[in-house]
């Protein structure tokens, strides 16, 4: 990983924005504009919420309950990887058990 930092221009909803980071990130940070740059179009399209400010509010809350809900999902994922695990450890010592008789 290198330590080169660059400035990238990214534009949202009609803003240009400079954003430094390491030169091997600059394509998931142009994503992560990308991407909130759509959610807030979504929600000022709806016409209920005026004003950037609010709206990017509304995009953070979003966002923010959608990255928790994906780490609710990863942790009830990670459990039944470990339920399996144990599973197929019991399973192997059964072989290894008939294996031996």
């Amino acid at each position: 990983m290198s330590d080169t930092m660059i400035t990238v221009s990214v534009n949202i909803l009609g803003r240009d924005y400079q954003v430094n980071c390491p030169a091997e990130e600059r394509a998931a940070l142009e994503r992560a504009a990308r991407h909130l740059d759509e959610q807030m179009r979504e929600i000022r399209n709806t016409g209920k919420i005026v004003g950037s400010e609010r709206i990017a509010v509304m995009a953070a809350l979003n966002l923010s309950h959608e990255l928790l809900g994906l780490d609710s999902k990863r942790g009830e994922a990670e459990r039944v990887v470990k339920r399996l695990g144990e599973r197929i450890d019991r399973v192997l010592g059964e072989v290894r058990e008939l294996r031996a008789s």
